[in-house]
């Protein structure tokens, strides 16, 4: 079974044929799912972004139309009073990746629920939690055929579930009948197991039935992947920084197979397991551990080395000529949705909904 997309691609040699809808991005950090979206055919006409590091990297990569660095609360209000561009009132796909640390299981969760962040400098502080249903008050007003919001698979558990059913309803009292898929871009086409859940909306107008009563029952949309894994043996080139630091190193060299991360190692050693289970460990007969913004995540399992800056790109499926400008690379690709991931489902509804709407 072939891949629909190429995972290993360039900025320079990708030919974007913009035929299959105009997309606006939200929450656009570097790029992730604009790429995505132009993968699959679609022109994206402009961005939200309140980073203005990140909305930099963007533009210099995507130079938008429409580039609106602020807020989203801000564009809501521009929304209500009607003062944005016309063809932002007329797209076919809105799209967003609300800020999700707040539910990674990853993160602090319900500790951190609730309470306003400050991210980077240049930022206004926001309560994260609630960015979503900015979101969905933005499509309430500018009126997209079709939502798209991608989130951390941490939404489906726990007392999250709830915050998941307010994000139905909304979408329902939007105008819109909302479905939730879990996919892992691992069966999707890249080398890396990134579980996401994506919210995929259509307006009810443009149904041909009455929609249920239930938040995540209709309409169908088919977004189950199951290309073959890609593994990281596959783009290997071993050309990145050697594992230097004394305590690092130290557990490198006491990691035993099967470790996942360098926290096992600390706890042979040194009894706890609570330290170093953000520096994850690739095997070259495994796509990657799920990517994170911090700048040494990753090693390899076989050599001590991090990985290197083309490995990363081919993990996240970013091209090989993206600039990231003075950024980290480990921070974009962390932060954003892989490119292809993103592709995979901007087809799909592409095939299953839009290209149906007469």
């Amino acid at each position: 079974m072939e891949h629909k997309f190429n995972y290993q691609w360039t900025l320079a040699d990708a030919k974007f044929t913009k035929d299959k809808g105009k997309v606006f991005s939200c929450f656009a950090c570097g790029g992730g799912s604009t790429m995505g979206y132009k993968l699959a055919g679609f022109d994206v006409i402009g961005c939200n972004e309140i980073d203005p590091r990140m909305n930099k990297v963007y533009v210099e990569n995507h130079h938008p139309k429409f580039n609106f660095l602020c807020d989203i609360r801000e564009l809501v209000g521009k929304a209500k009073t009607h003062e944005l561009p016309e063809e932002l009132y007329n797209l076919d796909v809105l799209d967003g990746s609300p800020p999700c640390s707040s539910f990674s299981t990853a993160g602090k969760r319900e500790k951190g629920w609730g309470k306003e962040k400050h991210f980077r400098e240049g930022q206004t502080s926001q309560v994260l939690d609630t960015l979503f249903f900015d979101f969905i008050e933005l499509a309430k007003e500018l009126q997209p055929k079709v939502v798209v919001a991608e989130n951390v698979k941490g939404l489906t558990l726990g007392e999250a579930t709830k915050y998941v059913k307010k994000i139905g309803e909304e979408f329902r009292i939007a105008g819109y009948s909302p479905t939730l898929n879990l996919c892992n871009g691992a069966k999707m086409g890249i080398p890396q197991n990134r579980e996401r859940v994506f919210f995929v909306a259509i307006r009810n107008d443009l149904l041909d039935f009455v929609p249920k009563e239930g938040l995540f029952e209709e309409p169908f949309i088919d977004l189950y992947f199951n290309e073959p894994e890609i593994c990281c043996g596959e783009f290997a080139d071993y050309s990145g920084k050697e594992i230097t630091g004394e305590k690092t190193r130290q557990l490198w060299e006491n990691r035993k197979y099967g470790d996942c991360n360098q926290s096992l190692a600390n706890e042979r050693l040194f009894g706890t397991r609570n330290c170093n289970f953000g520096q994850s460990y690739a095997y070259e007969d495994n796509p990657s551990p799920t990517m994170t913004a911090k700048a040494n995540y990753l090693m390899w399992y076989s050599v001590p080395k991090w990985m290197s800056e083309k490995e990363i790109r081919c993990i996240a499926s970013f091209p090989q000529d993206y600039n990231f400008l003075t950024q980290n690379p480990n921070y974009i690709c962390g932060m954003s949705v892989p490119p292809v991931m993103m592709a995979q489902v901007a087809s799909r509804v592409y095939e299953q909904w839009l290209s149906k709407i007469k």
